[in-house]
């Protein structure tokens, strides 16, 4: 394995956080900034996959373990894996039949996944009040607008999970003021190509016609950064185009 990837040079020394943070994790470009800015403040972080089904989630864990791999911050620990499975739920949801999925004319609402983040969260909880592990970070930015993206939801829930484990818990969402410009301009100098963020995989390559490649291609474009990733479809998007909601807050 290399060398860890370099710190920014002009950030100061913080002493970090006694204790653990666990990040849920979906290799997208949002939550893997955090799991990289977390680990400048916290002594130990551990990235957290859930695997639910979804038509996706090979591919997010194929880039997410190069993106690991390539940062490689001693701060960060190996990645853990759990399974949730949605399909007796979901049905024939498009997540999970890859059937009709919403394109890059979609709106917010057509990419919503219903409970994602209480599906995330509640098994989550269980883990970390097993491990003895006081926090779990999200993504969500301040232009998700989806009810279990509110403060009042994640308020709520730590209440919930705090009671029914009967032990502190906390809800961390770093990146819940910020858009998802100033989020790109954070993760600058990372390795942002080995990040994915698409509803429709092509093999391990982005297809580049569906509601977060549009997202994607708006995003590095918007924040003024060279955009490497490999999409099926190269169609540009200009900048300053509409930002499109994320499918959850994982990121």
């Amino acid at each position: 394995m290399g060398q860890p990837l370099a710190r920014k040079a002009d950030s100061k020394q913080r002493e970090k956080k006694p204790g653990t943070v666990c990040v849920l994790a979906s290799g997208g470009s949002d939550s893997s900034i955090m799991l990289v800015d977390l680990s400048e403040r916290y002594a130990k972080v551990i990235p957290l996959y859930i695997r639910n089904g979804l038509v996706w989630e090979e591919a997010e864990l194929y880039w997410l373990r190069r993106f690991l791999k390539t940062v490689n911050r001693p701060e960060i620990r190996p990645l853990k894996i759990l399974d949730l499975p949605m399909q007796d739920v979901y049905g024939a949801h498009w997540s999970m039949t890859g059937d009709a999925v919403p394109d890059h004319a979609s709106g917010w609402e057509e990419v919503y996944l219903p409970g994602r983040n209480l599906i995330l969260l509640a098994k989550t909880a269980v883990y970390c009040g097993l491990n003895d592990i006081d926090a779990i970070a999200l993504g969500p930015l301040k232009t998700n607008l989806f009810a279990d993206s509110s403060p009042e939801f994640f308020s709520g829930f730590e209440q919930l999970a705090q009671r029914a484990l009967n032990r502190r818990l906390e809800i961390l969402t770093p990146f819940s003021h910020l858009s998802k410009q100033e989020v790109m301009e954070r993760g600058r100098r990372l390795p942002l190509d080995l990040t994915f963020s698409c509803l429709n995989p092509q093999g391990k390559r982005h297809c580049g016609a569906c509601n977060k490649c549009a997202e994607r291609k708006a995003a590095f474009a918007n924040a003024g950064l060279v955009d490497r990733t490999r999409y099926q479809n190269s169609g540009r998007v200009k900048k300053k185009t509409a930002s499109l909601q994320v499918r959850s807050s994982a990121g």
